[in-house]
């Protein structure tokens, strides 16, 4: 299996993030996409290539392209208004009953327009990290649509809770989106499986008024966990994509037995889609010592998720999304992966 990497992922070094109301040391850290390529490299799975630049017209076919244009300047902006902090924080929205429609002038304005939460921050070198991260992607796409079997775009940072345009939950481009759309456009029928303990948001929104791509994700139930806003199993699609999406929420603590009862019903989905390839958003995440996870799979239990999705019959495309147990991370990476080469 060919893993596509870029070391540009570390141009995003957050030092702080706000999470529970509270200003905490950051978990989304270069660490974590190092961890894995040396557990890659450790299982000798495969080659390690660098992305393809990526086509500014396919990121703008999933993401507004005011919003790319606000990523890429907001730093910039941020150094203009004289503001020497090494990271930028959003601190207001608007929410219902304020003007959704229109981005402020203001820095601060535009942070809250193009973000939905506190807790990720910008730095210096973000709009790099984040467009490096989706040429990562794309560039996996790209081998699958070439003929190989699988491959692993090890993206950092993640992407499936970033919208079409708004950033959030340590994302800001939507990978696995991206790479579906990139296979969309070489024909196939593309499905996404998301095992990430959070639900991806993101990759909901911006398929679900659409049929070709179809989503499934497996998560912690939003009642009791973040996204909080998306991820209820009455969520189907809607106009040409009704049908097209299925959410598994969970309760908290879930184990084996509990969660591989939701990944043999999210399969079965897959399957009745028909795809030609699928793309599955990795969170590593349900390993029962994350740091920001309640549920309780085990670094064998990945390996049983690997060897299961093994059995899938079309080409895979494994693209990291969250899991921040960094002593682990690599291990249950290469744990996913090695199964499914054996499975």
């Amino acid at each position: 299996m060919k893993t596509v990497f870029s070391p540009a992922h570390a141009r995003h070094h957050p030092h702080h993030e706000i999470s529970d109301g509270t200003l905490k040391p950051a978990v989304e850290i270069p660490s974590r996409a190092e961890m894995v390529l040396a557990a890659i490299e450790a299982a000798g799975l495969g080659e390690i290539l660098p992305p393809e630049p990526i086509d500014r017209a396919l990121l703008e076919r999933i993401h507004d392209p005011a919003y790319v244009a606000f990523l890429e300047t907001v730093w910039d902006a941020h150094r203009a208004a004289g503001r020497a902090e090494d990271e930028a924080f959003p601190f207001v929205w608007p929410t219902p009953g304020l003007r959704p429609d229109r981005a402020p002038r203001h820095l601060d304005g535009r942070m809250g327009f193009y973000s939905f939460d506190a807790g990720t921050p910008l730095t210096a070198g973000t709009f790099e990290a984040a467009l490096a991260s989706a040429s990562v992607a794309v560039t996996g796409a790209g081998l699958i649509a070439a003929g190989e079997r699988s491959a692993f775009a090890l993206c950092r940072p993640p992407g499936h809770h970033a919208m079409a345009d708004r950033y959030g939950g340590y994302c800001f481009f939507n990978n696995a989106a991206l790479a579906a759309e990139r296979l969309v456009a070489d024909g196939r029928r593309v499905a996404i499986l998301d095992v990430d303990y959070h639900h991806g948001n993101g990759t909901q929104a911006i398929f679900y008024d659409r049929g070709d791509v179809h989503v499934v994700s497996i998560h912690a139930d939003p009642d009791d966990e973040y996204p909080y806003f998306l991820g209820h199993a009455d969520e189907i699609g809607e106009g040409h994509g009704e049908g097209a999406n299925l959410n598994l929420p969970l309760a908290l603590g879930a184990d084996w037995p509990v969660w591989s009862q939701a990944l043999e019903i999210a399969l079965g989905s897959i399957e009745r889609h028909r795809p030609d390839a699928v793309v599955v958003s990795l969170g590593l995440d349900p390993y029962e010592a994350d740091p920001i996870s309640h549920f309780r799979l085990t670094s064998d239990d990945f390996s049983r998720l690997g060897a299961r999705l093994g059995r899938i019959e079309c080409p895979v495309l494994f693209v990291l999304e969250g899991g921040y147990a960094v002593e682990a991370l690599g291990a249950n990476c290469a744990a996913v992966l090695t199964a499914f080469e054996g499975g």
